[in-house]
């Protein structure tokens, strides 16, 4: 697997490390934030999925060229 669009990539690793350091300095809640990481997540891992089926998606990974 490769990475195929950098800036979602970016993006989303933005996203997960600051929501986790909001959680770590309790500047927002475990209970609001955790939701917000588990979606960023998963939208990920879904672009990943729906590239390897070959289904049309501008995906964060990609398959090997």
């Amino acid at each position: 697997m490769t990475l195929a669009n950098p800036s979602k990539a970016l993006i989303a690793l933005v996203g997960l490390i600051c929501l986790t350091v909001l959680m770590a300095t309790r500047a927002i809640a475990s209970d609001a934030g955790l939701p917000i990481v588990t979606t960023i997540i998963g939208y990920a891992v879904g672009n990943g999925i729906a590239a390897r089926k070959g289904d049309p998606v501008d995906p964060i990974i990609g398959k090997k060229a």
